[in-house]
């Protein structure tokens, strides 16, 4: 019989704080594991900890990558501006025909990991062309490692990036398997992108930011998107920019929808590890799939 799935209530707050400041770059891993030991009791506890709160990928997987229902290719764009050229992961429903409207796909801090290959692939079934760049494809792309990514990550060129993935939003735009109609969707690190995207891209239909953080304010008078924001309850360091962000938003007469899912952790949408919790992240999945539906039909 399988053990039950830990939750985020299975840790401490402080341990959940830790982790936090690890996955985000803030905290090295043997800063992580110095500082858990003091809640873990010994060095060997906090390693159990940090085992325990890392990406399970295999078990949350939903759907495979074999599935029939999909076609599925790597698949690249021209990025004059960033790193010459930007690669990613493509899917879209085997039997669809003609163009369909297009959906980005921003992953965290980590690359192109299965778990976005996963929501990738949650994307197409709703009936969407998606397409996910790996923004460590110039650096041989994800390594398979969440360390190795995570240290590959902080040697990118953050406007090379960018402009990456501007360029992929185009070329999805330009793309003669799509509409025309393309929206973002990102998770942390790519939530911050959606934003981004949102602030420089005038034609973009629509876009998603799960617990991403904010553009500046001099910049969301840019924005022609309407906007479907979610944050975690718990995430003080993401939430401290919501209050200007809203301010921007009314003040610049902006179509936005936001939510705050209270008692949740950042990072509560990633099946793959204990800060998940399974009824903020379906309600906010129906809530995304509906959005995109109707902004990109």
């Amino acid at each position: 019989m399988p053990s039950p799935r830990l939750t985020s209530h299975d840790f401490q707050p402080e341990v959940l704080q830790l982790f936090d400041r690890y996955v985000h770059g803030d905290l090295s891993r043997r800063g992580f594991l110095e500082q858990a030991s003091r809640y873990a009791g010994n060095a060997a506890a906090a390693s159990a900890l940090l085992a325990s709160l890392s990406p399970q990928f295999a078990q949350a997987q939903q759907i495979k990558p074999d599935d029939p229902r999909l076609h599925t290719r790597r698949h690249s764009f021209a990025s004059p501006l960033g790193y010459g050229e930007v690669t990613g992961y493509w899917a879209r429903p085997a039997k669809a025909q003609g163009r369909l409207p297009a959906v980005l796909v921003v992953h965290e801090n980590r690359g192109l990991n299965p778990h976005i290959e996963d929501i990738t692939r949650r994307v197409a079934l709703e009936g969407f062309l998606a397409y996910a760049p790996d923004a460590l494809a110039p650096l041989g792309g994800y390594p398979g490692d969440e360390d190795q990514a995570r240290a590959l990550f902080a040697k990118l060129d953050a406007n090379k990036t960018r402009a990456d993935f501007v360029a992929a939003t185009e070329g999805l735009q330009a793309s003669s398997e799509s509409t025309g109609r393309v929206g973002a969707i990102g998770f942390c690190f790519g939530g911050g992108i959606a934003n981004y995207l949102a602030t420089q891209i005038p034609s973009l239909a629509a876009a998603v930011p799960f617990y991403g953080g904010q553009p500046p304010a001099t910049e969301v008078a840019k924005i022609k998107a309407p906007l479907l924001i979610h944050y975690a309850g718990q995430d003080e360091r993401i939430n401290a920019g919501w209050p200007g962000y809203e301010a921007a938003l009314k003040a610049a007469g902006l179509s936005y929808e936001a939510h705050v899912y209270p008692g949740v952790q950042h990072g509560f949408n990633n099946d793959t590890t204990p800060r998940y919790d399974a009824e903020a992240a379906k309600l906010a999945w129906a809530r995304t799939v509906s959005f995109l539906k109707s902004k990109l039909a």
